[in-house]
């Protein structure tokens, strides 16, 4: 399947606006992601194999920050247990109703409840598998905590958090080249300096990146009996959680 180009910053802006899930941003989106994150296309297909594994039945499965979805169907596909459901929640209207069109062209026995909602305000409840993945990066730093405390009190004893995250690092030799070593991966995949530069002055101050260490302690301060990386490319990172 092809889908449009994210051609969104290749033309000057005079002033760069903050970047936000509108319906531009989500009319090129499967293509913007598949050229800005390294490794996102494993992400999404292991984030699938981690659901086939820790989904139980009567269990709920969430997706928070579901944008079109591409971690739901991944879990829909691969979870076998019966009586199980997954929820998946955005906050941009945009990419519910893009999300929902793509919805009713799959099939699969899972069933999928998409609810257009801030995250921090959806109760977590009778969860197996929960989902971040490149979400927690774009909520408020003292927000963070509060919505990990609300996942891990909604999951079940034996339950998964998945969290990726886009990270930050104390050194700063690895921070520079880790930047350097991106910037070179999204050239690569076709987009030029001054896409680059415009997108990273969209997303300053909207997308909040922490280091691994950061992450890690404040899930085993809500609770978590474990949180180790177990997907890295560059500076994009996936954390599995367990409780």
């Amino acid at each position: 399947m092809t889908f449009p180009k994210d051609s969104i910053y290749a033309s000057p802006i005079g002033e760069v606006g903050a970047f936000k899930f509108d319906e531009t941003v989500t009319g090129v989106f499967p293509d913007m992601i598949q050229r800005s994150v390294p490794g996102y296309s494993a992400i999404i297909s292991a984030i699938g194999l981690l659901a086939g594994r820790f989904a139980r039945e009567h269990s709920v499965c969430y997706d928070l920050g579901s944008s079109l979805g591409a971690a739901t169907l991944s879990m829909r596909h691969q979870i076998e247990t019966e009586n199980c459901r997954i929820v998946a929640v955005d906050n941009s209207e945009a990419m519910v109703t893009r999300f929902q069109e793509i919805l009713q062209k799959d099939q699969a026995p899972v069933a999928v409840e998409v609810l257009c909602a801030d995250i921090r305000e959806v109760a977590i409840e009778n969860a197996s598998v929960v989902v971040l993945n490149f979400t927690l990066q774009f909520i408020p730093l003292e927000d963070r905590i509060g919505l990990l405390q609300k996942i891990y009190q909604g999951l079940l004893p034996g339950g998964i958090l998945i969290l990726s995250e886009k990270l930050k690092f104390d050194d700063d030799r690895q921070q520079e080249l880790q930047t350097e070593m991106h910037h070179a991966f999204k050239k690569a995949q076709g987009y030029s300096d001054l896409e680059i530069s415009q997108k990273r002055t969209a997303l300053e101050n909207v997308l909040i990146p922490e280091t691994f260490a950061r992450h890690q302690n404040r899930l085993r301060q809500v609770g978590f009996s474990s949180a180790e990386v177990w997907f890295q490319y560059f500076n994009f990172a996936s954390i599995i959680a367990l409780k």
